[in-house]
């Protein structure tokens, strides 16, 4: 069962009332709005396994992993070889990462995530190898579901935003984060916006 942020009909009203641009996605786009499965282990895999790759790649490798394990299931990974792993599509460092979480998981799922601040949340993550800047803004985004990320180590929407702030030109990060600052406190909802441009079917983590 998926749950959505209990802002978003007032970040949207935001949204529309400081930025033309994000209120005509939004209105284009506007359903559905994100969720999350609250399920912190298997974002995290899924996180992991789409770095770096295009999200077509990762759905296919996602979907042949769901056909051999319980994705949601710590244990479940634990039945299964890295060889196996390895003919679904994934590379050994990316195994690597996901056995380092299963490890960690005793600790990671005793936290109380809800009431931590999001900088505590990074600390906890970027603890963890194979876990970045990007991975972290996704766990924050689609699990915690933070009102207030704009993840600009995603490729997809520094592009967006250079395409209707500057014409496509490129931007420095100063940049990125001055453009960005209109949105605020609401940053996680015109990014998923600004993602459903790319991509008309929903973004999931």
């Amino acid at each position: 069962m998926s749950i959505t942020p209990d802002y978003w009909d007032v970040a949207k009203q935001h949204l529309r009332s400081v930025d033309t641009v994000i209120g005509d996605l939004i209105d284009r786009f506007e359903e559905p709005p994100l969720s999350s499965k609250e399920e912190l282990f298997e974002t995290l895999i899924h996180s992991i396994v789409g770095q770096q790759i295009s999200a077509i790649a990762a759905d296919a490798i996602w979907g042949r992993m769901g056909q051999l394990i319980d994705l949601s299931n710590p244990d479940s990974f634990e039945q299964v070889s890295d060889q196996e792993l390895r003919d679904v599509g994934l590379s050994f460092r990316k195994i690597e990462y996901i056995r380092g979480i299963i490890l960690a998981w005793p600790h990671l799922s005793a936290i109380d995530w809800d009431n931590i601040s999001d900088d505590e949340v990074r600390k906890e993550l970027i603890s963890l190898r194979g876990i970045g800047p990007w991975t972290t803004d996704m766990i924050l985004i689609f699990n915690l579901l933070r009102p207030d990320i704009l993840p600009l180590g995603d490729i997809g929407v520094v592009r967006m935003i250079e395409r209707f702030y500057a014409d496509g030109e490129p931007l420095g990060q100063d940049e990125l984060l001055e453009i960005g600052s209109r949105w605020i406190p609401y940053r996680t909802v015109a990014t998923w916006y600004l993602w459903r441009v790319l991509d008309p079917e929903p973004v999931e983590y």
